[in-house]
């Protein structure tokens, strides 16, 4: 297709009123096909097809979670100048007086608000739980200072966080980072991940349903890959390590945080806790099944004199910073061959 060509692609996709109210929402942020149905009190074959006309003209992009499908502004189109400006163009009349547009944005808020609102729910249930692990350990403050620390100060182009719950690392490190992308299997996680990132104003991470066993990415695509307190939930997390490692770019590296082994066995039973943490071996064994190299490791022990009552151990926290081989690429491409 010629220049001229996608350029009056993109024109027609757009010249139309509702494709037009659908771009202005999206400039707002991503929407599934029942949230766009809602705001834009349409059908759902209706939005669907005029989705399907702003996805060829490569304006928009989608990714399906289970049932639900997600759509937002197209990163490429986003990255071609004339595109950019044209999308700039289309959310400055989202920003507009007209009723209709006006319309849209306040179902636009309310949908957030319902977001929100069943995140804010989940974790209040979840809360006391999670709350109770956290007062094992150091404060999370000082785990994520040491992390950021470790991993460098960028910048990154692609930043990768796998278990990524709350997206509280996407967070952490979004001023270190070109493009973010936070993986969950809980689709309730995931929307306490979307919600707290739109809170922090950060547009350039987003969160998506995917198994960490099984990513939905390219082999050698990012700069850091980032695996915060989730190993010890799974019953292969050897095999977590080398999915990592296939998405590292060649020197890319993987920070891992988890627990030293200690012997709290109601973490097992009333928390889901698979392993009772790792020795440094352990993780050694695991990167260079994975052809990575440990380089470093960090042991964050709190002190005995916070020990509250009735506490017989606290939980030491270990941070192991690996790297991927600059010519990892290379020597896979000769094995291919």
């Amino acid at each position: 297709m010629s220049t001229l060509d996608a350029a009056l692609s993109v024109f027609r996709a757009i010249g139309e009123e509702t494709r037009l109210r659908i771009m202005a929402l999206l400039a707002r942020g991503e929407l599934t096909v029942s949230e766009l149905t809602q705001i834009l009190g349409q059908s759902q074959p209706r939005v669907s097809r005029h989705l399907k006309i702003l996805a060829d003209a490569g304006l928009i992009e989608r990714h399906r979670e289970g049932a639900w499908m997600f759509y937002r502004v197209s990163g490429a189109a986003a990255a071609n100048p004339a595109h950019a400006a044209l999308i700039g163009a289309v959310g400055a009349v989202g920003e507009g007086t007209d009723r209709i547009v006006a319309r849209d944005a306040e179902r636009f808020a309310q949908s957030r608000q319902a977001r929100a609102d069943l995140a804010a729910q989940y974790f209040q249930d979840n809360a006391a739980e999670w709350n109770r692990v956290r007062a094992l350990h150091l404060p999370d403050s000082d785990i994520e200072t040491r992390m950021v620390e470790m991993a460098g100060d960028g910048p990154f182009d692609v930043f990768v966080d796998l278990g990524t719950g709350t997206g509280r690392m996407l967070e952490l490190f979004a001023d270190r980072f070109a493009q973010g992308v936070g993986y969950d299997v809980s689709h309730e996680m995931l929307a306490i991940a979307r919600t707290n990132l739109e809170t922090a104003g950060v547009s350039h991470a987003q969160a998506r349903h995917g198994d960490l066993f099984s990513l939905p990415v390219e082999s050698g695509t990012a700069d850091i890959v980032c695996v915060h307190h989730v190993l010890h939930y799974l019953a292969e997390p050897d095999a977590a390590v080398v999915e990592a490692a296939r998405i590292l770019k060649p020197g890319g590296r993987l920070i891992i945080s988890d627990f030293a082994p200690h012997d709290l066995e109601f973490l097992r039973e009333e928390h889901a806790h698979r392993r009772l943490g790792f020795a440094d071996e352990e993780v050694r064994n695991w990167c260079a099944a994975a052809n990575l190299k440990l380089e470093r490791t960090e042991t964050l022990s709190p002190s005995t004199a916070t020990l509250k009552k009735g506490d017989k151990q606290k939980l030491t926290v270990k941070i192991w910073l690996c790297a991927a081989p600059a010519g990892v690429k290379r020597l896979r491409a000769r094995s291919a061959a």
